[in-house]
């Protein structure tokens, strides 16, 4: 077999793939086609020559493999004339029609024609399909690409218009075979709804088999399970979970039977590396690891998985597919032989890039502002002078220093003076004057942001607050701070993170669902994929540089939420939730973003990303070498009992010990030593076989060199490191340099009430209530609570960003304002007066009433009339209805208070035959 020339190479390297794939391979001359299910016949004689091989499923010919040595690859195009020959050739002996599946590969580059398909058109695909699948196949009645063209009209009832574009767009780009779709849908506008919908339709219509909805962390995926289970179908009063088995992966084990598969990248690629994944491994994001998001030199191949064919799922829709598909990963998509869906609010161009710029769906978050599917952010300003400058550790004071985790102080006498930057606090130095400062400046300028936000005894309710810190160490600080200053108790502020002694899941749904904690501070966790609606206030006390993770972030505060759901956890709201504000207290909205990820890997990888790499399943030499360095500059920081501790956590093996694995798992000694026993062994084998063996012992050696590299061990890896030291800073106070309104506001606020008075001025003569402001403005005591609705809700269905809070927040931006509204329905009354000129002054109607009311009756006190108690009871209640209510006619005193008081009939007993009067003058006064 030695000496082999290419096209030979090429055949072993197609029946090795052949073989893994469930093929049985026979010569012309030993034809058995009983030996399997699949049999693949080499050299077989047709009309037009002999076809390379020709494929038999159940003793039947299905289809046929054109072989090309591997320089052929940049040709392959060239040849599907030929392929597509032999595929419509007669084979010798039979009577066949043309067969419909075709591949050509060189053993290294294989592609695929199925000629059942509409149009067919050549494919890449990682490996051949196995002969049960074209058995399927064979047997069914039309190509999944021909079942896409089933799909009946969507059924559009409870779907939004955006959700409506993005699953009518992407059914067009699968009936025009596009192997890959990038729906980009703004944060709270529903993607996973939209997907799942997508999902659904795919597979009750098409017939799919199934579908993997893929995300690259645990808590994506259960949120995933959760929309899966609580999804009913607009066709059909069944759960999706009723109808179809979904299955979340949490070890290596697939059900066959499920027909939607949830799993986090890290576990499929560990499933088709071989190796084991803890669940710890998918707890965060591999886009964060510098490691795995960068670039590595070689990127270890996956290998066929004869469990986990290529053709195993049909679609695979990609979650947040901004951030992990790239580098490493990508070769588990390109493993499939399967649709691709991309779903992100915050596509960069290496997203497009990869999607072949198929963008079905662009609905942005201006978009979905504007359409009232999300809300916008105003900007709040704190800018303290340590945060920008830093500050100066003298010479000659005694400064504390903290241990990282055990948080053990001593002090020390500093030796001489020190500068430290801004990007040094809370790494090297922390000083809790600058955090208290931030602290009781927000705390401060609450009430004046939030406002009206009392409860009856008159205490302040702070709104539901995520507070974003650069370290768990930093939260820590944080959270001890804001206890203090708010003078609060344990439960107002919770930590929301993987590193907390609290289950952190359980913490989130009480964040969401809870009174307590107001306040929550977290580092990893909530960035992005977790929902929670009633959030009104993101503190951001960290800078980030990526402008995709701070759109992901800023997420967080855009859900929409009605005014009943938002009471059940902040009571003292008056108004739905029309907006949302960051509180920039690091200068987060203003600093220099790039657009995504540089793809050149980055220097100085941080030791927690090498040992997350290995435990995924990433085998390489510049990998191990790196760790083994890192590994033997920790094994002379740590101490003996350390170093101990690490023994015990790694089966028994020292530092050193570890080391030497790692070093020898690619030291050229080893494995020539391997390679030399493999070929005595192994004398006279062919040599793929032989080259197969030798591979499988130097995975085995890389494997057993990994194994030790545990959750439990990486962990106390990364935590020994951060036991060094902190400065705490407690000789410079902190000084507020500005705090206010972002000056951005003002020019938006501009802009919003220019809009405003535009869409009055449009419909001043459509709308009756408008039609009396602008053109008969002595008819306002004929205003109704009906008029004024039908304005509100024309105007919240044609411009949601013209809600009344909205446009009354931009008049308070701009100019002095007299009260805050009652409600969205007296806003607008207030609003629709001071633009059509009535009053100077944006002024609160219950405001306007109550001195209209004043007036009136100082009028009717001076003349003959003079009202006594129980008279001046009812005509308060009169006003107070008509504050709401805005007019109030005879039928009125059938409700309450009135009725309660006794209604009409009282009311002509105290006024006798000047009730009607008395009425006709309130409405009209009180409108004035």
């Amino acid at each position: 077999m030695a000496n082999q020339n290419p096209e030979q190479i090429a055949r072993d390297n197609i029946d090795k793939q052949l073989r893994a794939c469930g093929w049985v391979i026979q010569s012309i001359k030993q034809v058995n086609l009983n030996a399997g299910i699949g049999v693949a016949v080499k050299e077989y004689l047709t009309d037009v020559g002999p076809a390379d091989y020709v494929l038999f499923v159940e003793g039947k010919p299905c289809g046929v493999i054109e072989a090309k040595r591997e320089e052929e690859a940049y040709r392959m195009t060239s040849h599907e004339d030929q392929s597509e020959a032999y595929a419509n050739a007669k084979l010798k002996h039979l009577k066949n029609e043309p067969l419909p599946f075709v591949y050509i590969s060189t053993g290294e580059v294989t592609r695929f024609t199925d000629f059942t398909d509409p149009k067919p058109r050549a494919r890449e695909v990682f490996s051949f399909h196995r002969p049960e699948t074209l058995k399927d196949w064979v047997k069914r009645d039309q190509s999944l690409r021909k079942s896409l063209f089933d799909l009946p009209s969507l059924q559009t009832e409870g779907l939004r218009d955006c959700q409506i574009n993005a699953i009518t767009k992407l059914e067009t780009s699968f009936k025009e075979n596009r192997p890959r779709a990038l729906i980009q849908m703004a944060t709270g506008s529903g993607k996973t709804f939209t997907a799942i919908t997508a999902i659904y339709r795919l597979l009750k219509y098409a017939k799919a088999k199934r579908v993997l909805f893929l995300v690259d962390t645990k808590n994506l995926g259960e949120q995933a399970e959760q929309e899966f289970m609580s999804f009913v179908p607009n066709d059909d009063n069944r759960k999706f979970t009723e109808l179809y088995s979904v299955q979340r992966l949490k070890s290596s084990y697939i059900a066959t039977d499920s027909q939607v598969c949830i799993s986090t990248i890290q576990r499929l690629y560990s499933i088709l590396k071989g190796t084991e994944l803890e669940e710890s491994a998918e707890e965060t994001n591999p886009n964060e690891s510098r490691w795995l998001s960068g670039q590595p030199k070689e990127i270890p191949p996956i290998e066929y998985d004869g469990k986990m064919p290529i053709e195993f799922f049909d679609f695979i829709v990609i979650d947040e597919c901004h951030r992990s598909i790239y580098n490493l990963w990508k070769q588990v998509l390109e493993y499939y032989d399967a649709f691709e869906i991309g779903l992100t609010a915050t596509p960069d161009k290496r997203t497009i890039g990869y999607f072949d710029q198929n963008l079905v769906s662009e609905y942005s978050h201006e978009m979905a502002v504007a359409d009232g599917v999300n809300v916008g952010y105003e900007v709040f300003i704190i800018d303290t002078k340590v945060t920008q400058q830093g500050a100066t550790l003298w010479k000659g004071e005694y400064i504390e220093h903290r241990e990282r985790l055990s948080r053990k102080k001593r002090m020390e006498l500093q030796d001489e003076d020190e500068n430290y930057s801004k990007q040094q606090l809370d790494k090297d130095v922390v000083n809790p004057n600058q955090i208290r400062t931030i602290i009781r400046t927000f705390k401060e300028h609450l009430p004046s942001i939030f406002k009206e936000r009392y409860d009856k005894n008159g205490n302040f309710e702070v709104p539901k607050t995520l507070i974003f810190a650069k370290t768990d160490s930093h939260a820590n600080d944080i959270i001890d701070i804001v206890r203090s200053e708010f003078a609060e108790e344990n439960k107002f502020c919770k930590k929301i993170t993987y590193k907390t002694d609290e289950d952190p899941k359980s913490v989130l749904s009480q964040f969401r669902n809870d009174y307590h904690p107001r306040i929550a501070v977290t580092v990893d966790m909530v960035a992005t994929g977790t929902d929670i609606k009633p959030l009104e206030c993101l503190l951001f006390m960290r800078d980030v540089k990526s402008i995709n993770y701070f759109e992901q972030m800023k997420g967080r505060g855009t859900r929409t939420i009605d005014l009943d759901s938002l009471r059940k956890v902040t009571p003292t709201a008056k108004f739905t939730k029309d907006h949302f504000v960051i509180v920039d207290a690091i200068g987060v909205t203003k600093s220099l973003k790039t657009d995504s990820r540089p793809l050149e890997k980055k220097p100085g990888i941080p030791l927690k990303d090498l040992l997350q790499a290995v435990a995924v399943g990433a085998r390489e030499e510049e990998l191990f070498t790196s760790l083994a360095n890192r590994l033997t500059r920790l094994d002379k920081q740590i101490t003996e009992k350390e170093k101990k501790q690490f023994a015990e956590k790694a089966n028994g093996k020292s530092v050193s010990q570890v080391v030497k694995e790692l070093l020898n798992a690619f030291n050229p000694d080893v494995l020539e030593e391997i390679e030399s026993k493999v070929r005595t062994e192994m004398a006279g084998a062919a040599p793929i076989d032989i080259d197969a063996a030798i591979k499988t012992k130097t995975e085995k050696l890389q494997n057993e060199a990994a194994k030790v590299f545990t959750g439990e061990l990486n962990d106390y890896i990364e935590n020994v490191r951060k036991a060094h030291e902190q400065k705490i800073d407690l000789a410079n106070p902190d000084e507020v340099i500005h705090v206010g309104w972002d000056k951005d506001n003002a020019s938006a606020s501009s802009a919003r009430i220019a809009e405003f008075k535009a869409w009055m001025e449009m419909h001043k003569d459509e709308l009756m209530a408008l039609q009396i402001f602008y053109n008969q403005p002595f008819r306002r005591r004929e205003l109704t609570y009906t008029m004024i609705k039908e304005v509100l809700e024309k105007l919240q269905n044609e411009k949601p960003t013209l809600a009344p809070m909205n446009v009354w927040r931009a008049y308070e931006a701009l100019e002095q304002c007299n009260g805050s509204p009652r409600n969205e329905l007296t806003a607008i009354v207030s609003l629709i007066r001071k633009i059509s000129g009535i009053d100077t002054t944006l002024t609160a109607y219950d405001k306007i009433v109550d001195k209209n009311f004043q007036d009136w009756v100082f009028k009717k006190q001076a003349g003959a009339i003079k009202f006594n108690e129980e008279q001046m009871q009812w005509l308060r209640m009169i006003k107070e209805y008509v504050v709401n209510s805005f007019h109030i006619d005879k039928e009125d005193f059938d409700l309450n208070p009135f009725n309660a008081a006794g209604g009409l009939g009282k009311f002509y007993s105290l006024f006798k035959e000047d009730y009607e009067k008395i009425l006709e003058e309130l409405n009209e006064a009180l409108a004035a």
